[in-house]
Formats: structure tokens, C-alpha cells, sequence
């Protein structure tokens, strides 16, 4: 039994409406493209990825369902969600927490392992020693390429920055970005001198439009998971604003920033503005074209 509740929503790719079911209330998305069901299963076992680490509320996903039509629909727990104020601090918090959820479980797995008689009980599941997903997710409509890799600068420089570059090569055949392009994957290495990364699991999409608050605390959804490098999240938070310092305080207390951070933060905003170019056309080519040459001084 369905009945609509008359809340509505919907980004830039997909329309949602909520819905009143014997099952209680549920939040349903619809999107016709060809990609929807890649799109839907990769949300959905994101938002199943982050539910399990208990760091942060996102929506329960309940189901995605093919249309007879084409297309897709996505069905997940209903939230009474309204803008993101009174916490900013507990977001930042949360969202460190499941940053370092998965370096959390190596350091017990590590433990258990030295300790004598104890080996043969492993921690629940293993903890994740590489990047990448074990499905494809999508950012905004586009797939990301989520192959495991061991070595986080081959991976972001392949499967993130790459393959966007592949997508404007295609598209528009921009010289300068592919000129561009050539001198700056030699130099990526350079960035990450003395840096320890440890995979972390991110929503990969954690810009303000993604970000809200239930009665109780934070909450974020329309994810885009994967295990990479924890600063890579914060990127597209700082690009479209919506978060306060003392979201950023709470978050920096449990992972202070390293060493290089600033430089790296525009590497990784990189591929935001990428993407941006892919998915809305050539009013992102100059950011684009400017991050890359800034990194090249």
C-alpha cells in the first residue's frame, strides 16, 4: 500500500517523493536513464558500507527495483531531515570517525595477531588494506572506476583524474587540459612525500546539498562510497561552502591535517571540477584549467 506523503525532493539527476507504506514511511527515488540501476546499486551498498561502521546516520536503503518502463527506483528509509545548524561539531566528528573506522579495525586485527593463543579469532570481517570499492559508484551520473589498487597516488591518478580526463578528451578535445595533463601526472608523486594513507571508507559526494539534520544528529546520504585517502572528503566541502569551522575544528582534532594538505586539498578538487566540466558543460573548464597550472608552479 502506497500513499504519498507529499514531501518531495530531487537533485540534479534524480526525482524522489516520500511515501507512507504498511511498512512505514519510505523516501523513493526514480531516475529513467540507461545508468540508474549501476547508479542505484552503487548508493545503495555505499549507504549499506557506512551503516555498518555505526560512525554516522545515513537512511536505511530497503530495495532497488528495475522498471518495466527502463530505468530505476530506489527505495530507502524515510528521514523528517531539515538543514544542517545545530550539528556542524557532531557532524565533523562522526564523519572523522568513519574515516578512521577501518584504521580502527587494522590496529585490532594487528593486535589480536601478537597476541599469543588469540590469532585463530579474527575480527568480525577483515579490514580493507586497499583502494577502490567492491562495486562501481557513481558521482552524480558518471561511473568511477573503482578497481582495487595497493597504491592510493596510481589509483586516484588513474581511475579518478584520468579517467575524467579521458571523458573531456572525448567530449571536447581541450588541448591545454591534455597539455596540462601530461606535465602534471609526473608531479602528483611530489604531494604526497611523507604522508601516511590509510584507506578510509568516504561518501565520496559530501558537499552541502548531501549533508542535513534529523531531531537526534547529522545526517548524510546520496553517497558515492569508496576506500581512499580521508582528505580527499573534505575537497568538495570546501568548493561549495555550506560547512562551518566548527564542523571543520571537531573533524581536525581527531585527524589533524598533514603535512602538504592545502596543495593536495586543490588536487583533489581537481576531479570535482572535472566531473562538474562532464556533467554540466564548459562553465567548469576554467577552474579546471586554473587548479591544474596552480599545482604545476
Amino acid at each position: 500500500m502506497l500513499k504519498s506523503t507529499g514531501h518531495a525532493g530531487g537533485g540534479c539527476i534524480s526525482e524522489g517523493q516520500s511515501y507512507d507504506t504498511d511498512h512505514g514511511r519510505v523516501f523513493v527515488k526514480i531516475n529513467h536513464k540507461s545508468e540508474a540501476k549501476l547508479m542505484f546499486n552503487g548508493e545503495m551498498a555505499s549507504l549499506e558500507a557506512i551503516l555498518k561502521t555505526e560512525t554516522v546516520k545515513v537512511p536505511k536503503p530497503l530495495k532497488v527495483i528495475e522498471l518495466d518502463t527502463g530505468g530505476c527506483v530506489f527505495v530507502m528509509e524515510h528521514l523528517d531531515m531539515k538543514s544542517l545548524n545545530k550539528y556542524s561539531k557532531q557532524l565533523g566528528e562522526q564523519l572523522a570517525d568513519l574515516h578512521v573506522h577501518n584504521k580502527r579495525r587494522m590496529d585490532k586485527q594487528n593486535k589480536e595477531q601478537q597476541t599469543v593463543g588469540k590469532g585463530a579469532r579474527q575480527t568480525e570481517t577483515a579490514p580493507v588494506e586497499k583502494y577502490g570499492f567492491g562495486v562501481n559508484t557513481c558521482c552524480g551520473y558518471i561511473a568511477q572506476e573503482n578497481e582495487w589498487q595497493s597504491d592510493w597516488v596510481l589509483f586516484y591518478s588513474q581511475q579518478r583524474l584520468q579517467h575524467q580526463l579521458n571523458l573531456v578528451e572525448k567530449s571536447y578535445g581541450d588541448r591545454e587540459a591534455r597539455e596540462l595533463w601530461a606535465k602534471l601526472q609526473l608531479k602528483i608523486p611530489e604531494f604526497f612525500t611523507n604522508v601516511e594513507i590509510v584507506p578510509a571508507l568516504l561518501h565520496g559526494d559530501l558537499w552541502g546539498g548531501n549533508v542535513a539534520e534529523c531531531a537526534d544528529g547529522p545526517v548524510i546520504f546520496d553517497p558515492a562510497s569508496f576506500y581512499g585517502h580521508s582528505e580527499f572528503e573534505l575537497a568538495i566541502a570546501g568548493m561549495f561552502g555550506g560547512f562551518n569551522s566548527s564542523f571543520y575544528s571537531a573533524y581536525h582534532d581527531k585527524i589533524p591535517q598533514a603535512p602538504g594538505f592545502a596543495q593536495r586539498s586543490q588536487l583533489y578538487q581537481l576531479f570535482h571540477y572535472l566531473n562538474h566540466w562532464n556533467h554540466f558543460g564548459g562553465g567548469y573548464r576554467g577552474s579546471s584549467i586554473r587548479i591544474m597550472k596552480n599545482l604545476l608552479k
